[in-house]
């Protein structure tokens, strides 16, 4: 099963994504996205390494997405991918818009495929003020196209707000 966790900033996503592996018995995997490239990113990974159970294993994808999760996903295994916001992020920063495209053409077209469980976060950003720039404008509207195509291809789509889930799309666990 599929499911895509959105929320704002401190909504819960990430703990709830957490709770959502741990819950499926599964072996558990964290597809990581972000890059520490400050002193606050960096506290920020390690509170999120420090509240996971120490068995669970970390792999580094800030750009390769799709290909790191071919690789990982397993029947047996939850991935939990945190976060595809941080990894659009990266795509926009370090690479062309045609690079950008091809890798999220393929995120999209390996998720039907994979086996065993995937937990993916993703930061809402379709609810506040269109910015001023246009950078900034065109990094929403590629993110908020991400979230529907991410959904569509998602069986559970969950809201978190104030770290209470709302349930969007599917059911079950």
């Amino acid at each position: 099963m599929r499911e895509l966790i959105l929320g704002g900033v401190r909504s819960g996503k990430s703990r709830h994504a957490e709770a959502q592996a741990a819950a499926s018995g599964l072996e558990v995997v964290c597809v990581a996205t972000a890059r520490a490239l400050d002193e606050e990113m960096r506290a920020r990974i390690a509170a999120h390494r420090a509240r996971r159970p120490a068995h669970w294993r970390t792999v580094e994808a800030p750009l390769a997405l799709a290909q790191a999760l071919a690789r990982e996903a397993a029947p047996g295994r939850c991935l939990i991918v945190d976060c595809l916001t941080l990894w659009l992020t990266n795509l926009f920063v370090e690479t062309e818009a045609e690079r950008r495209g091809a890798e999220v053409a393929a995120l999209l077209e390996v998720l039907p495929r994979l086996p065993g469980r995937l937990v993916l976060v993703a930061n809402e950003t379709s609810m506040g003020v269109i910015p001023e720039g246009t950078l900034a404008r065109r990094f929403l509207d590629e993110a908020g196209r991400l979230h529907q195509e991410v959904a569509a291809r998602c069986e559970r789509v969950t809201l978190m707000v104030a770290g209470l889930p709302l349930l969007l799309k599917g059911g079950g666990s």
